[in-house]
């Protein structure tokens, strides 16, 4: 079993319900029609589920227990300041396309993925050579390939790019289509700001399975 911390809007929310569309499944476990015509295009977000990588999927460290990461995770969203993303945009990381801030830099979600690096850190089993493997180390610059072997991820502190992923890898071919589409099925979402309220927990019960929600929480409010 794998445990991550995703940036999620909830279970209702019209982003939520548009992206399961898209995807042909919710993480939230509620039934949508299926992506048909796009399986494969969605397939590999749709196992994992809409969301934003805030801590990476990982495994429990020895001797920790899931009641210890939970509590933990609540604690964690009472004490972190809710706030607003002033855009979010469709937008193209190498050959995927995701929803991502509509500044690249965005101050308060970088800060947000930083603490929860940090502060679930404790939580997780260090890597195996086979998740290392996996990552393809060699191919990585040398920074990346650092955090990766300290950080299990290699893409956090200012590798860090948010991201809500909507697609696998588009062919250059394919890209100018794929991304009508989406602004098509988007639209009333893309250009406009997005509360990061909430913080979702997601587990994965076995390798390769779907993700699921395991639990969301609001964020503090003033």
């Amino acid at each position: 079993m794998r445990y991550a911390i995703y940036f999620s809007t909830e279970a209702t929310h019209p982003l939520t319900r548009a992206a399961a569309g898209w995807l042909g499944r919710d993480a939230f476990d509620e039934d949508v029609p299926a992506a048909t015509g796009r399986e494969e295009l969605v397939a590999d977000p749709a196992r994992y589920g809409f969301h934003g990588t805030l801590k990476a999927p990982f495994h429990l460290h020895r001797g920790i227990d899931a009641a210890s990461l939970f509590d933990a995770f609540d604690e964690f969203c009472a004490e972190t300041p809710a706030f607003e993303i002033p855009e979010i945009v469709i937008g193209q990381l190498g050959p995927f396309f995701a929803l991502v801030p509509g500044s690249n830099a965005h101050a308060g979600i970088n800060a947000l993925a930083e603490a929860c690096v940090r502060t679930f850190e404790p939580f997780r089993a260090p890597l195996n050579e086979a998740d290392i493997a996996r990552r393809k180390p060699e191919a990585l610059p040398e920074r990346q390939r650092q955090y990766l072997l300290e950080w299990g991820y290699p893409y956090v502190f200012e590798e860090f790019r948010f991201h809500m992923t909507l697609t696998g890898p588009v062919t250059e071919a394919d890209r100018s289509d794929v991304r009508s589409r989406l602004e098509m099925h988007f639209g009333s979402f893309s250009g406009k700001p997005l509360a990061a309220s909430h913080l979702a927990l997601f587990v994965e019960p076995e390798r390769g399975a779907p993700f699921h929600v395991e639990r969301i929480r609001p964020l503090k409010t003033a």
